[in-house]
Protein backbone atom coordinates (compact mmCIF):
# COMPACT_ATOMS: atom_id res chain seq x y z
CA UNK A 1 0.00 0.00 0.00
CA UNK A 2 2.71 2.56 0.91
CA UNK A 3 4.63 2.04 -2.42
CA UNK A 4 1.10 2.36 -4.43
CA UNK A 5 0.71 5.62 -2.37
CA UNK A 6 4.24 6.82 -3.22
CA UNK A 7 3.52 6.15 -6.57
CA UNK A 8 0.49 8.08 -6.99
CA UNK A 9 2.01 11.18 -4.94
CA UNK A 10 4.51 11.32 -7.93
CA UNK A 11 2.06 11.01 -10.66
CA UNK A 12 -0.09 13.78 -8.74
CA UNK A 13 3.23 15.96 -8.47
CA UNK A 14 4.37 15.14 -12.13
CA UNK A 15 0.73 15.96 -13.82
CA UNK A 16 0.99 19.65 -11.49
CA UNK A 17 4.69 20.02 -12.56
CA UNK A 18 3.51 19.61 -16.54
CA UNK A 19 0.44 21.77 -16.02
CA UNK A 20 1.85 24.99 -14.78
CA UNK A 21 3.07 27.66 -17.09
CA UNK A 22 6.74 28.66 -15.95
CA UNK A 23 5.86 32.15 -16.66
CA UNK A 24 3.01 34.35 -15.69
CA UNK A 25 0.57 34.67 -18.75
CA UNK A 26 0.75 37.56 -21.33
CA UNK A 27 -1.44 40.08 -20.76
CA UNK A 28 -4.87 39.80 -22.20
CA UNK A 29 -4.26 35.84 -21.81
CA UNK A 30 -5.46 33.63 -19.30
CA UNK A 31 -3.15 30.89 -17.25
CA UNK A 32 -5.00 28.16 -19.94
CA UNK A 33 -3.87 30.61 -23.11
CA UNK A 34 -0.80 30.71 -22.06
CA UNK A 35 0.30 27.10 -21.98
CA UNK A 36 -1.13 26.47 -24.83
CA UNK A 37 0.94 26.80 -27.43
CA UNK A 38 -0.10 28.59 -31.57
CA UNK A 39 0.65 26.75 -34.23
CA UNK A 40 0.23 27.27 -38.21
CA UNK A 41 -2.70 25.06 -39.97
CA UNK A 42 -1.67 25.96 -43.24
CA UNK A 43 0.25 28.04 -45.76
CA UNK A 44 -1.76 28.93 -49.14
CA UNK A 45 -0.31 30.83 -52.14
CA UNK A 46 -2.59 33.21 -53.00
CA UNK A 47 -0.68 34.41 -56.43
CA UNK A 48 2.70 35.33 -57.19
CA UNK A 49 4.92 36.34 -53.98
CA UNK A 50 1.44 36.10 -51.68
CA UNK A 51 1.12 33.79 -49.48
CA UNK A 52 -1.51 33.47 -46.92
CA UNK A 53 -0.78 31.58 -43.86
CA UNK A 54 -3.31 30.52 -40.91
CA UNK A 55 -2.57 30.06 -37.14
CA UNK A 56 -4.33 28.65 -34.57
CA UNK A 57 -3.85 31.28 -32.01
CA UNK A 58 -4.96 30.85 -28.34
CA UNK A 59 -4.83 34.27 -27.68
CA UNK A 60 -7.19 35.01 -30.18
CA UNK A 61 -9.23 32.14 -29.11
CA UNK A 62 -9.55 30.48 -32.76
CA UNK A 63 -8.19 31.20 -36.29
CA UNK A 64 -5.88 34.11 -37.42
CA UNK A 65 -4.83 34.60 -40.62
CA UNK A 66 -1.10 36.40 -41.71
CA UNK A 67 -0.64 37.59 -45.60
CA UNK A 68 3.17 37.17 -46.71
CA UNK A 69 4.35 39.26 -49.84
CA UNK A 70 7.83 37.49 -50.96
CA UNK A 71 10.50 39.77 -51.70
CA UNK A 72 12.03 39.37 -55.13
CA UNK A 73 15.47 36.90 -55.14
CA UNK A 74 13.74 35.02 -51.56
CA UNK A 75 14.23 31.29 -52.03
CA UNK A 76 13.35 28.76 -49.46
CA UNK A 77 15.47 28.62 -46.73
CA UNK A 78 17.13 31.77 -47.19
CA UNK A 79 18.17 33.57 -43.81
CA UNK A 80 18.83 37.09 -42.97
CA UNK A 81 15.62 38.98 -44.58
CA UNK A 82 14.26 42.20 -43.05
CA UNK A 83 10.82 42.14 -42.37
CA UNK A 84 8.18 44.68 -43.04
CA UNK A 85 4.93 44.66 -41.09
CA UNK A 86 1.66 46.37 -42.36
CA UNK A 87 -1.00 46.83 -40.68
CA UNK A 88 -4.52 47.74 -41.96
CA UNK A 89 -7.47 50.23 -40.51
CA UNK A 90 -10.85 49.56 -38.62
CA UNK A 91 -14.23 48.80 -39.48
CA UNK A 92 -13.17 46.27 -42.87
CA UNK A 93 -14.85 42.89 -43.26
CA UNK A 94 -11.15 41.60 -44.00
CA UNK A 95 -7.64 42.32 -42.89
CA UNK A 96 -6.12 42.38 -46.61
CA UNK A 97 -7.05 45.62 -47.21
CA UNK A 98 -3.28 46.63 -48.23
CA UNK A 99 -3.47 43.92 -50.79
CA UNK A 100 -6.92 44.59 -52.19
CA UNK A 101 -6.74 47.71 -52.08
CA UNK A 102 -3.47 49.73 -50.97
CA UNK A 103 -1.25 47.98 -54.10
CA UNK A 104 0.92 46.84 -50.82
CA UNK A 105 2.10 43.72 -53.74
CA UNK A 106 3.30 46.56 -56.70
CA UNK A 107 4.21 49.20 -54.31
CA UNK A 108 7.51 46.91 -52.44
CA UNK A 109 8.09 44.88 -55.49
CA UNK A 110 11.66 46.19 -54.95
CA UNK A 111 11.87 46.20 -51.11
CA UNK A 112 14.67 44.07 -50.11
CA UNK A 113 12.12 43.04 -47.35
CA UNK A 114 9.51 40.37 -46.56
CA UNK A 115 6.18 42.14 -46.03
CA UNK A 116 3.89 40.54 -43.01
CA UNK A 117 0.22 41.61 -43.02
CA UNK A 118 -1.70 40.26 -40.29
CA UNK A 119 -4.90 40.39 -39.35
CA UNK A 120 -5.75 43.30 -36.77
CA UNK A 121 -9.55 42.83 -36.71
CA UNK A 122 -12.40 44.85 -37.50
CA UNK A 123 -12.19 46.91 -34.48
CA UNK A 124 -9.12 45.21 -32.96
CA UNK A 125 -6.96 47.97 -32.13
CA UNK A 126 -3.61 46.43 -31.78
CA UNK A 127 -3.68 45.69 -27.98
CA UNK A 128 -4.74 43.02 -25.68
CA UNK A 129 -8.20 43.53 -24.57
CA UNK A 130 -9.18 44.16 -21.27
CA UNK A 131 -12.18 42.01 -21.72
CA UNK A 132 -11.96 40.13 -24.88
CA UNK A 133 -8.91 38.64 -27.43
CA UNK A 134 -5.75 39.37 -27.37
CA UNK A 135 -4.23 41.24 -30.70
CA UNK A 136 -1.09 42.11 -29.56
CA UNK A 137 -0.34 38.48 -28.06
CA UNK A 138 -1.15 37.33 -31.69
CA UNK A 139 1.02 40.23 -33.63
CA UNK A 140 4.07 40.34 -31.33
CA UNK A 141 4.16 37.00 -29.92
CA UNK A 142 2.28 34.05 -32.10
CA UNK A 143 3.06 35.65 -35.76
CA UNK A 144 6.63 36.82 -34.98
CA UNK A 145 7.28 33.38 -33.44
CA UNK A 146 5.93 31.37 -36.55
CA UNK A 147 5.99 33.46 -39.60
CA UNK A 148 9.35 35.09 -39.18
CA UNK A 149 11.22 31.87 -39.44
CA UNK A 150 9.49 30.05 -42.04
CA UNK A 151 10.20 33.27 -44.51
CA UNK A 152 13.79 33.48 -43.02
CA UNK A 153 13.54 37.02 -41.11
CA UNK A 154 16.58 37.86 -39.12
CA UNK A 155 16.60 40.51 -37.23
CA UNK A 156 15.80 43.98 -38.62
CA UNK A 157 12.27 44.86 -38.98
CA UNK A 158 10.33 47.98 -39.68
CA UNK A 159 5.96 48.75 -39.17
CA UNK A 160 3.62 50.89 -40.94
CA UNK A 161 -0.19 51.02 -40.32
CA UNK A 162 -2.80 53.41 -41.63
CA UNK A 163 -5.42 54.90 -38.98
CA UNK A 164 -6.36 51.75 -36.50
CA UNK A 165 -2.95 50.46 -38.11
CA UNK A 166 -1.45 53.87 -37.35
CA UNK A 167 -2.06 53.92 -34.05
CA UNK A 168 -0.41 49.87 -33.72
CA UNK A 169 2.29 50.32 -35.51
CA UNK A 170 3.70 53.64 -33.70
CA UNK A 171 2.45 51.55 -30.15
CA UNK A 172 4.24 48.14 -30.87
CA UNK A 173 7.46 50.44 -31.90
CA UNK A 174 7.50 51.41 -28.90
CA UNK A 175 6.38 49.45 -26.63
CA UNK A 176 8.64 46.93 -27.41
CA UNK A 177 12.32 48.60 -27.52
CA UNK A 178 14.54 46.97 -29.87
CA UNK A 179 12.46 45.01 -32.06
CA UNK A 180 11.80 47.40 -34.84
CA UNK A 181 14.04 50.11 -36.51
CA UNK A 182 11.58 52.06 -37.99
CA UNK A 183 8.41 53.29 -38.00
CA UNK A 184 5.18 55.12 -39.98
CA UNK A 185 1.64 56.06 -39.72
CA UNK A 186 -0.49 57.29 -42.40
CA UNK A 187 -4.14 58.89 -41.23
CA UNK A 188 -2.91 57.30 -37.97
CA UNK A 189 -4.82 57.34 -35.00
CA UNK A 190 -2.37 58.93 -32.23
CA UNK A 191 -3.61 60.27 -29.69
CA UNK A 192 -6.35 58.40 -28.28
CA UNK A 193 -6.37 60.30 -25.08
CA UNK A 194 -7.14 63.96 -27.20
CA UNK A 195 -10.88 63.33 -26.92
CA UNK A 196 -12.08 60.23 -25.45
CA UNK A 197 -15.93 61.33 -25.04
CA UNK A 198 -16.13 61.58 -28.68
CA UNK A 199 -13.39 58.66 -29.81
CA UNK A 200 -15.24 56.98 -27.21
CA UNK A 201 -18.55 57.24 -29.14
CA UNK A 202 -16.86 56.86 -32.53
CA UNK A 203 -16.05 53.02 -30.73
CA UNK A 204 -19.18 52.36 -29.98
CA UNK A 205 -20.71 53.50 -33.39
CA UNK A 206 -18.75 51.13 -35.12
CA UNK A 207 -19.78 48.24 -32.42
CA UNK A 208 -16.92 47.76 -30.04
CA UNK A 209 -17.31 49.07 -26.08
CA UNK A 210 -14.24 50.87 -25.50
CA UNK A 211 -14.16 49.61 -21.61
CA UNK A 212 -13.67 45.98 -22.50
CA UNK A 213 -10.45 47.39 -25.07
CA UNK A 214 -8.63 49.27 -22.36
CA UNK A 215 -10.92 49.53 -19.66
CA UNK A 216 -13.52 52.65 -18.36
CA UNK A 217 -12.41 56.09 -17.79
CA UNK A 218 -10.94 57.73 -15.51
CA UNK A 219 -10.29 54.43 -13.77
CA UNK A 220 -8.33 52.84 -16.13
CA UNK A 221 -6.34 56.13 -17.82
CA UNK A 222 -3.42 54.33 -16.91
CA UNK A 223 -4.25 52.04 -19.05
CA UNK A 224 -5.63 54.67 -22.41
CA UNK A 225 -2.07 55.91 -21.49
CA UNK A 226 0.20 53.00 -22.12
CA UNK A 227 -1.16 52.42 -25.40
CA UNK A 228 -1.06 55.86 -26.95
CA UNK A 229 1.33 56.80 -29.14
CA UNK A 230 1.44 60.47 -28.11
CA UNK A 231 2.52 59.58 -24.46
CA UNK A 232 4.67 57.10 -25.47
CA UNK A 233 6.73 59.06 -27.88
CA UNK A 234 9.71 59.17 -25.81
CA UNK A 235 10.30 55.70 -26.19
CA UNK A 236 10.35 55.80 -29.99
CA UNK A 237 13.69 57.85 -29.71
CA UNK A 238 16.54 56.94 -32.19
CA UNK A 239 14.10 55.06 -34.35
CA UNK A 240 13.17 56.23 -38.45
CA UNK A 241 9.82 57.68 -38.17
CA UNK A 242 7.44 59.02 -40.84
CA UNK A 243 4.04 60.58 -40.45
CA UNK A 244 2.03 61.40 -42.51
CA UNK A 245 -1.93 62.79 -42.62
CA UNK A 246 -4.48 65.01 -44.81
CA UNK A 247 -6.24 68.09 -43.49
CA UNK A 248 -10.20 66.44 -44.76
CA UNK A 249 -10.35 68.69 -47.56
CA UNK A 250 -10.65 66.80 -50.99
CA UNK A 251 -7.73 66.97 -52.66
CA UNK A 252 -6.17 65.79 -55.59
CA UNK A 253 -6.96 62.00 -55.18
CA UNK A 254 -10.28 62.43 -54.87
CA UNK A 255 -13.30 62.72 -56.96
CA UNK A 256 -14.48 66.09 -55.56
CA UNK A 257 -16.88 65.36 -52.28
CA UNK A 258 -17.45 66.66 -49.50
CA UNK A 259 -14.80 67.85 -46.67
CA UNK A 260 -13.96 64.56 -44.15
CA UNK A 261 -14.21 65.36 -40.67
CA UNK A 262 -12.75 62.58 -39.33
CA UNK A 263 -9.17 62.94 -41.14
CA UNK A 264 -9.75 66.47 -39.86
CA UNK A 265 -9.46 65.57 -36.65
CA UNK A 266 -6.93 62.85 -36.97
CA UNK A 267 -4.49 65.77 -38.22
CA UNK A 268 -4.98 67.32 -34.94
CA UNK A 269 -4.17 63.78 -33.17
CA UNK A 270 -0.88 63.78 -35.56
CA UNK A 271 0.18 67.41 -34.82
CA UNK A 272 -0.11 66.24 -30.84
CA UNK A 273 2.12 63.53 -31.78
CA UNK A 274 4.79 65.57 -33.67
CA UNK A 275 4.85 68.27 -30.77
CA UNK A 276 5.18 65.75 -28.10
CA UNK A 277 8.02 64.23 -30.24
CA UNK A 278 9.64 67.72 -30.50
CA UNK A 279 9.34 68.05 -26.91
CA UNK A 280 10.80 64.54 -26.15
CA UNK A 281 13.88 65.06 -28.51
CA UNK A 282 12.79 62.32 -30.94
CA UNK A 283 12.79 63.37 -34.52
CA UNK A 284 10.27 62.63 -36.85
CA UNK A 285 9.58 63.55 -40.62
CA UNK A 286 6.18 64.40 -40.88
CA UNK A 287 4.34 65.19 -44.51
CA UNK A 288 1.39 66.93 -43.37
CA UNK A 289 0.27 67.36 -47.23
CA UNK A 290 -3.13 69.61 -46.97
CA UNK A 291 -5.72 68.88 -49.03
CA UNK A 292 -6.40 65.00 -48.47
CA UNK A 293 -9.37 62.84 -47.17
CA UNK A 294 -9.31 59.53 -45.37
CA UNK A 295 -8.83 57.10 -48.12
CA UNK A 296 -6.88 54.59 -50.00
CA UNK A 297 -5.50 56.56 -52.56
CA UNK A 298 -3.82 58.58 -49.95
CA UNK A 299 -2.58 55.43 -47.79
CA UNK A 300 -0.45 53.91 -51.02
CA UNK A 301 0.78 57.21 -51.89
CA UNK A 302 1.97 57.79 -47.97
CA UNK A 303 3.54 53.91 -48.24
CA UNK A 304 5.55 54.86 -51.58
CA UNK A 305 6.70 58.23 -49.71
CA UNK A 306 7.49 56.62 -46.65
CA UNK A 307 9.43 53.17 -47.70
CA UNK A 308 12.77 54.37 -48.16
CA UNK A 309 12.57 55.75 -44.24
CA UNK A 310 11.07 52.99 -43.58
CA UNK A 311 13.38 50.47 -44.97
CA UNK A 312 16.93 52.31 -44.53
CA UNK A 313 20.23 51.26 -46.10
CA UNK A 314 17.78 47.83 -47.17
CA UNK A 315 15.85 48.85 -49.80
Amino acid sequence: MRLILGVLTALLLTACTAESPSEPPAPGQTSSQAFQQARVLGKENLSGRVDEVTIESPALGGKGTVWVIRPEGWTEGSTGWPALYLLHGCCASSGDGWLSSGEAERVTAKAKAVVILPDGGRMGWYTDWVNGPAWETFHMKEVRSLVEPMYGVGDRRAIAGLSMGGHGAMSYASRYPGVFQAAASFSGVLDIRSNPPGFSDFLRGSGAEPDDIWGPLPAQEDNWRAHNPTDLVAGLKGLRLYISCGNGDPGPLDSGGSRDGGEASLLTENTNFAKAAEAAGVEVTTDFYGEGTHRWPYWTRALERALPVLMGSSG
